[in-house]
Formats: structure tokens, C-alpha cells, sequence
């Protein structure tokens, strides 16, 4: 089975290869962290890169079991290290390693190593790390399939679909790569994804956190899952969850989504009040790394295409290199989605459909209310025509502009 291409990241790669920087890759867990590193990896060997030049370490393979101290690990690499040539170190899911920190800065020191690393939580990058390597790291965040890759990955009968029957596919059978390298099925691919979901929750969450109620902690995630794209808090939580006897503190749920957006199973919008030019510090919004976990784990979640198209929008931007917030008007209403990408704003807003006169209006009210240059754009799944703009504002059809 061919492995599916991921260009962007892959470039990234390309790019800082033997920058006096530790590379680090951060991502939810089989996202396709492992799959890039091997891409990459012969990428360098048909670029000239000899076998030995490459150590490749996965410390979720029981092979690697002794090395999982971090003198143990550098011992055995430094034993490895070919002199004169440049070595590339790989370390996947090196946040098993106690202390990797420690053995990542001694490679980082020698002029022959180029060290790359992976870690399936945003948390692994914090604490001693990020201080032993203040400006001596890159970070890439990688994100399951977008829609683009999805399509691209699609096998020949499949790719006869429409471009919303492949939408359909891409947001029920999910946009994991496992899902889509083994042509899965929506059976097989909700048992995947509960896997996934299992391993997630135990391994990046409850053991973290020392979590003992863990029914609660699933009970708040199905919630957030739920209600994605709506602006929420640690106490709106924790009162719905009381309304149903189930009582939690709002301290707790706010440590529960803290652990649940270090885990990358969601992305916290923060709102940006468009007009103080200034964040906002409550009812944030919150999207989820992949659709087709939340139709596994909600019931009725799929027919809510305008919040899973709000959702699929918001990853996509950031794909693109872009900070996402979520628009505040004040009294005149909410911008679904503002970005900023090397001083440049825009604004979004996403609807289903604005074929209804009265729903045209209301999503460009917002928008129209903005006096500043930025551009702004209407997404939509209606068929677009030509050029569609009202005042500045281009209406553009929602999945032709994720295959850009």
C-alpha cells in the first residue's frame, strides 16, 4: 500500500535540514508523525544519505525498551554517530524517555547532529525542554489528513465521486491516514477511531492527570465534541453537568480541558475583539482534531454540517500556517473566524448555505460592519459562479477553496 504524501510538512523538513536546530513535531497520536519521518527519510537517501548517517529510534516499540533512560539513549547513539559525516537522529514519541530533554541537548551540541523529534501532547515541548532549548528549536504541528490530501489519497473508484460525496466520506470515515490507507470502511473505521480515542484519553490524559473519575472526564469530552464552534467555559460545563447530577467544580473541568487540548484531541479559539484590538479571556470556542471521531462519539453530530464545516475551516487555516481567533463585534455580532499570518489579517465567516436572502444578510452583516482593508470571505457550500462579491466581501464555494 502506498503511503500517502504529505507535501507541506515534507517541505518543512526539507527546509530546515542541518539548521543548528533541534526540529520538533508535535501531533495528535497517528496523525502520521512516523509515516513523515520515513518519507523523509528517503527523501535524504536519494539525496545521497548513507544508511548509517540515519538513526531511527520509535520509543513505542518494545524493542527500544532499554533506552528509554536518557544516558542509556545518548550512550547508545553517541556509539552510532559515523565521525565527519552529519548524522540524522530520529526520535519518535520520544516523551517516553525520562528525561529526553537531557540526551537532546547533548546531540544538540555536536555539529554533526541533526536531531529531529516527535511527541503525540503539546505538554512534552513545555518545562525543561523549551528552557534548555530557547531559540535552538523549530516546531511543525502536524494535523490529520486535510481535505486535500484526502482526496489525493483516494483509490481510483473513489476518485469518480463528486466532490461532496468525497466531502461526505471525508467527514464520517475521518481524516486519520490508517483510515484512508486501508480503504475502511464506516464499521472499521469507527472501531479504529475508538482506538484512537481509548489511547488518546488514557495514555495522554488520565495518566497525566491522575485522573480517578474517568466517566466524567468522558461525559466533558462528548460535550465539547458536541458542542464545537459554540463559545463555552470551565462553569457552563460544570453547571450543565450538575443539571444531569453530576457534580464537578469548574477548576476541574477547566484542569480536564486543559488536558484534553494539551492531548491535541481540540484547539482552543480564543475571541479577539476586533475593534479594542485586544483578546478576550473568557467563553473561548473549541474545535476537534477529526470529524470522524466526533460522529463515533456523538450521537446525531453528523447532521450538523454547519458546525462541522466552521470546524474543518478553522484546521485547515491553521494548516496554513495561520493564527485563528474568533471574531467580536461587540453588540454587532461575531466573526466566525479572524486570522493573522506575518502581520495580515482576514476575516471568515461559514455558512452551510446563503442561498435564503435572510441568511445572505445575516452572515454579511458582521463582516460589513469591519471599516478596515483586510480581505474577507463568505464560505459556503453553494456553487459559486464567477466572481461573488458584495462590498468587498468574496462568497467563495467552501470545498474548491480547501483543494487550493
Amino acid at each position: 500500500m502506498e503511503r500517502i504524501e504529505r507535501a507541506e510538512y515534507l517541505k518543512w523538513l526539507i527546509k530546515q535540514r542541518d539548521k543548528q536546530i533541534v526540529k520538533v513535531v508535535t501531533g495528535v497520536r497517528r496523525c502520521g508523525k512516523s509515516t513523515l519521518f520515513a518519507i523523509y527519510q528517503d527523501y535524504l537517501k536519494f539525496h545521497g544519505v548513507d544508511d548509517e548517517q540515519i538513526i531511527a529510534l520509535n520509543f513505542e516499540d518494545l524493542e527500544y525498551e532499554s533506552l528509554l533512560d536518557y544516558r542509556s539513549l545518548y550512550q547508545y547513539i553517541k556509539s552510532k554517530l559515523i565521525p565527519d559525516k552529519m548524522n540524522y537522529i530520529f526520535l519518535d514519541e520520544v516523551q517516553h524517555v525520562t528525561e529526553f530533554q537531557k540526551a537532546v541537548d547533548s546531540l544538540f551540541l555536536r555539529e554533526n547532529c541533526d536531531v529531529y523529534i516527535t511527541g503525540s501532547n503539546a505538554y512534552f515541548m513545555s518545562g525543561d525542554l523549551a528552557t534548555l532549548l530557547t531559540g535552538r528549536y523549530a516546531e511543525l504541528s502536524m494535523m490529520p489528513l486535510s481535505f486535500k490530501e484526502f482526496c489525493s489519497g483516494l483509490e481510483e473508484e473513489r476518485q469518480q465521486l463528486s466532490l461532496q460525496e468525497k466531502f461526505n466520506q471525508y467527514i464520517s470515515l475521518g481524516s486519520f491516514p490508517y483510515v484512508l490507507k486501508y480503504r475502511f470502511g464506516l464499521q472499521e473505521a469507527r472501531e479504529y477511531m475508538q482506538g484512537v480515542y481509548n489511547t488518546v484519553l488514557l495514555n495522554d490524559v488520565v495518566k497525566r492527570l491522575m485522573v480517578k473519575d474517568v466517566n466524567m472526564l468522558e461525559d466533558i469530552t462528548r460535550f465539547m465534541l458536541f458542542n464545537i464552534g459554540n463559545r463555552t467555559s470551565p462553569t457552563t460545563i460544570a453547571n450543565t453537568m450538575t443539571s444531569k447530577q453530576k457534580k464537578i467544580d469548574p477548576k476541574t473541568v477547566d484542569r480536564y480541558i486543559r488536558g484534553l487540548t494539551d492531548s491535541l484531541m481540540f484547539y482552543e479559539a480564543r475571541r479577539y475583539n476586533i475593534r479594542g484590538k485586544e483578546f478576550l479571556s473568557t467563553l473561548s470556542k473549541y474545535y476537534a482534531a477529526d470529524m470522524g471521531m466526533r460522529n463515533m462519539l456523538v450521537k446525531g453530530s453528523a447532521s450538523d454540517i454547519g458546525h462541522i464545516l466552521e470546524n474543518v475551516v478553522y484546521l485547515e487555516l491553521r494548516r496554513r500556517g495561520y493564527s485563528v481567533y474568533v471574531g467580536q463585534l461587540g453588540a454587532d455580532g461575531e466573526v466566525d473566524f479572524v486570522t493573522e499570518k506575518d502581520g495580515q489579517m482576514a476575516y471568515y465567516q461559514v455558512s452551510e448555505s446563503t442561498l435564503s436572502e435572510n441568511v445572505l444578510q445575516r452572515e454579511l452583516a458582521p463582516l460589513l460592519k469591519i471599516s478596515d482593508n483586510y480581505p474577507k470571505y463568505l464560505l459556503t457550500l453553494d456553487e459559486v459562479f464567477g466572481e461573488m462579491n458584495y462590498d468587498g466581501i468574496q462568497k467563495v464555494n467552501v470545498l474548491k477553496w480547501l483543494l487550493d
